[in-house]
């Protein structure tokens, strides 16, 4: 799948644009601040639903406007979508397809990208909520489906957070609480899962493009921390017996949750907040047999969150029936060496479309300088093909 045209209204910097895509290398020009990224994150927007720079919607709005638009024309062989999402800062988004309104959510099934950035130095360095993000955004574009499953699953953990917090408080008691057990374990189950899968098929993807950018004499590799199997729900070392690899058997997940919400209801109901499930998981990155996280250099993490973004467009297009995933990579060449930039380019020169930001032209690889689009105080002023 391809971006053939994207039109934005009071996004951002940006009042009104239009601006024409091909396929293959698109690359955006501009110094800093001009609004290169404020493109590519609308993009992103569309097939995720969520910004990389941001956690709220109406930061994407234009100052003093009330809504801002993101519409883009998609073509995957004989077919053409026109997909459009207004953020409003009052009441709910908007969504259509060639005109006619869908559900919001319902949007990722028809534009699928892969976005890296430089916040994303964060999945590696940073907290263990941004790491559970990246595998249900990716798991979400997998399967649309599973946005419901989390949704349902974050409403059943604030509900029976709210039991535990008044049975705490001696203002109620826990006759309920099996019942909302039964569900947190039924849709944290499927999420558990569902992630193990993910990263049973990211992490093979994982060790090539590592490999691929850093040189073979490097070895990355991906295994699940599990909550529900740790002896304690603060052991800060991650015990072994709480890690996993492989794809996990549904039923065995479902058991040790339930056996985990027994152990630890005391402490549960003492604290007032479920200790274990998806909401409590990490991922454990790995880099030549020790944790990325805390030993891994700026270079070395920078790389290991490329190559996972890297690996998640693998997967995408390798079950995709529409085409590749649209691969956005934001300010990327600035942070590498020659010979990274080069590794890069061989990399992501067979996806259908790549969007790419820089700040110095001579950054990009001659082989991704395709269709020019520069970029000085949210406007085109040209387009080079």
């Amino acid at each position: 799948m391809i971006v053939t045209q994207l039109s934005l209204t009071d996004f951002r910097n940006y009042e009104n644009l239009d601006v024409e895509l091909q396929r293959g290398a698109n690359l955006f020009v501009g110094s800093n601040g001009q609004g290169k990224t404020n493109l590519v994150e609308s993009l992103g927007y569309l097939s995720t639903l969520g910004s990389h720079r941001v956690s709220t919607d109406h930061a994407m709005i234009r100052q003093g406007q009330d809504s801002a638009i993101v519409r883009a024309r998609l073509v995957h062989g004989e077919r053409e979508i026109l997909a459009e999402v207004q953020l409003n800062r009052t009441g709910a988004n908007r969504a259509q397809i060639n005109r006619s309104a869908i559900k919001t959510r319902e949007l990722p099934r028809y534009f699928s990208s892969v976005l890296f950035a430089p916040e994303d130095l964060a999945l590696v360095r940073g907290e263990p909520s941004g790491r559970r993000r990246f595998m249900d955004e990716l798991l979400i574009l997998r399967s649309p489906r599973m946005s419901a499953v989390i949704a349902d699953y974050e409403r059943v953990l604030r509900q029976r957070n709210t039991l535990l917090k008044s049975a705490r408080n001696a203002r109620g008691d826990l006759s309920t609480l099996d019942i909302w057990d039964e569900r947190l374990v039924a849709f944290g189950s499927e999420i558990i899962t569902a992630r193990s899968s993910l990263l049973d098929e990211l992490s093979p993807e994982v060790t090539e493009a590592y490999s691929t950018i850093a040189g073979a004499d490097h070895s990355a590799r991906l295994s699940s921390y599990l909550s529900i199997f740790a002896s304690t729900p603060d052991d800060e070392k991650m015990d072994a017996t709480a890690t996993r690899s492989g794809t996990l058997d549904s039923f065995m997940v479902a058991e040790g949750f339930r056996a985990s919400l027994g152990r630890l209801r005391r402490s549960e109901v003492d604290r007032g907040i479920t200790l274990a499930g998806p909401h409590r998981d990490d991922v454990v990155f790995e880099l030549n047999g020790m944790p990325a996280r805390g030993y891994a250099s700026h270079g070395e993490s920078w790389s290991f969150a490329l190559s996972l973004k890297l690996a998640s467009a693998a997967v995408l297009r390798r079950e995709s029936s529409s085409g590749d995933p649209v691969l956005i990579l934001d300010d990327v060449f600035a942070e590498l060496d020659e010979s990274r930039r080069v590794r890069l380019a061989d990399a992501v020169g067979d996806f259908e479309q790549v969007l790419i930001t820089a700040a110095v032209f001579d950054d990009v690889p001659t082989q991704l300088v395709g269709t020019v689009v520069r970029i000085r105080s949210g406007q085109v002023i040209e387009n080079d093909e």
